[in-house]
């Protein structure tokens, strides 16, 4: 399938779908309250899928591929952000668990499109 929008874009569909997940979990109770760390957590999850879009838009190859490594360090914050979540019993070891993972699947998309852009060729041996 041929990429014509940033919608289109696997990794980004996957990002909104963290940015939800993201909301959800920091709307509860005693997240709610932290404000610097729940709006943090929320700027960096969306940064991912922005700089998805911005960077689609972009018309240069090598712009696109700088602009997914944006989204790519964005999506490292939140998994660091996601630790203090933990670590202040905000959200629990499985919720924890999940956004983590969710956040490394989003992160490896985003990896591997960088690859593809860049041409990238496996060495062989």
């Amino acid at each position: 399938m041929k990429i014509q929008k940033f919608e289109d874009i696997e990794a980004w569909k996957k990002a909104r779908e963290l940015t939800q997940s993201i909301y959800k979990v920091s709307s509860k109770d005693k997240f709610m309250k932290d404000w610097t760390l729940r709006d943090q957590i929320r700027r960096a999850s969306i940064s991912i899928m922005s700089n998805i879009a911005e960077g689609f838009d972009s018309g240069f190859t090598s712009e696109f591929a700088r602009f997914l490594n944006i989204s790519r360090r964005s999506a490292s914050e939140v998994q660091s952000q996601l630790y203090v979540a933990l670590d202040q019993l905000y959200i629990s070891t499985a919720e924890f668990n999940d956004l983590y993972g969710e956040t490394e699947e989003v992160r490896k998309m985003i990896t591997g499109f960088i690859k593809y852009l860049r041409g990238y060729k496996p060495k062989t041996r």
